[in-house]
């Protein structure tokens, strides 16, 4: 019986400490049957799998060529996504991945590519956009509560994951820093909530050359900073929209800032997770009032996303978080990057489909098909 009937059938290949997040979500879906994990340690994914009640572990290939799997859900490393997002294509395997798409354009672009060709559907972290938070958030903009958006400032700024992650260096490397770790869920949130993005200007620093393992078995020990670790940016939308975005790990101050001004009032988004309210100040007076709107809908985490991705495919509609998507944020965010060492602006070569507002009512937690039926 083929994915569009029954319940879609998951594999999650990769068995870190990401994947108890993605578990525990797509176990608790009707319309998802997670029947096998993978990783490089099979022992590993035996844990994860006996963890959850998933029948079948063991490596990846011996996973990913199954005939009980339909979408492979891949938790692999950065370095790593665009190998096994490949090869479950060539298995005939949908694929959601973990941020970003891959590390550079010409990879990103052959896995869309693949999938296309295998016909196949591609999806892509994160998915706190799909959260009732942002979600609210987009609903409000959509009917208007602070008018035709006109900027948007966006700040993500800290000491940095070195003082308290027990091994760090891998987070101060290509492919990571606070534009590559953090920056996915800000540009992604930017995109979905006010369209694609025509180009950048960016600047960067490396304030400190090396840092300090502050904990775990490495502490003391310090490492090379590969990228920079403080970014400014400001971003040009194709709509006119002009926005200001940090990214920092070089602040004592922890700071988490999503703010959109209208023509009508300013609307601060909530950026911590899959829940918050939305904060509302209507009107342009400088003494107007803010008003809180609660986030409305079924609470949800991480991995909703192959929930809506499964669905999408059933329905033969385009996933929200989707390739084409992670494609055009993973584009914006090497523009800023290329923006930085160049000192000067960078066009966006992609665009990315414009996606409605969930309803409401949306619920991971309910079958979208009919019970009675058997995979």
């Amino acid at each position: 019986m083929s994915a569009t009937t029954g319940p879609t059938r998951v594999a999650i290949v990769g068995a870190g400490n990401i994947s108890d997040e993605y578990l525990r979500m797509l176990t608790a879906s009707p319309d998802i049957a997670v029947t096998a994990v993978a990783d490089l340690d099979p022992e590993r994914a035996r844990t994860q799998a006996e963890a959850y009640g998933v029948p079948v572990w063991g490596g990846t290939d011996e996973v990913l060529n199954r005939d009980d799997v339909d979408l492979v859900v891949n938790l692999t490393i950065p370095a790593a996504h665009a190998e096994v997002a490949l090869a479950a294509i060539a298995a005939g395997k949908h694929v959601w991945g973990e941020k970003p798409l891959t590390l550079d354009r010409d990879t990103a672009r052959g896995v869309l590519d693949a999938a296309r060709e295998a016909g196949v559907v591609v999806g892509n972290a994160p998915d706190t956009i799909l959260g009732p938070g942002i979600q609210t958030s987009q609903r409000l903009l959509a009917e208007g509560a602070v008018g035709q958006p006109r900027t948007v400032l966006t700040l993500m700024q800290g000491p940095g994951p070195d003082a308290w992650h027990p091994r760090p260096q891998f987070l101060f490397t290509k492919g990571a820093g606070p534009l590559f770790d953090i920056g996915p869920y800000y540009v992604t949130t930017l995109v979905q909530l006010l369209g694609p993005i025509a180009s950048v200007s960016a600047l960067g620093q490396i304030p400190r050359a090396e840092r300090i393992v502050g904990s775990g078995p490495d502490a003391g020990t310090s490492f090379p900073v590969e990228v920079p670790t403080h970014i400014s940016v400001v971003t040009t939308f194709e709509s006119g929209v002009i926005g200001t975005s940090v990214y920092s790990f070089d602040s004592p101050v922890r700071r988490q800032l999503f703010e959109i001004t209208g023509a009508d009032g300013t609307m601060e988004v909530p950026v911590s997770g899959f829940d918050g309210p939305t904060r509302l100040l209507t009107g342009i007076e400088a003494d107007a009032p803010w008003h809180s709107v609660p986030a409305a809908g079924v609470p949800r985490s991480r991995g909703v996303g192959v929930v809506d991705m499964a669905r999408a495919i059933r329905e033969g509609t385009r996933p929200r978080a989707s390739g084409e998507l992670a494609y055009h944020v993973l584009d914006v965010m090497l523009a800023i990057e290329e923006s930085a060492a160049l000192g000067a602006p960078v066009t966006i070569g992609s665009t990315a489909p414009l996606v409605p507002p969930m309803p409401e009512q949306w619920d991971p937690t309910t079958p979208t098909f009919d019970a009675t039926e058997q995979k």
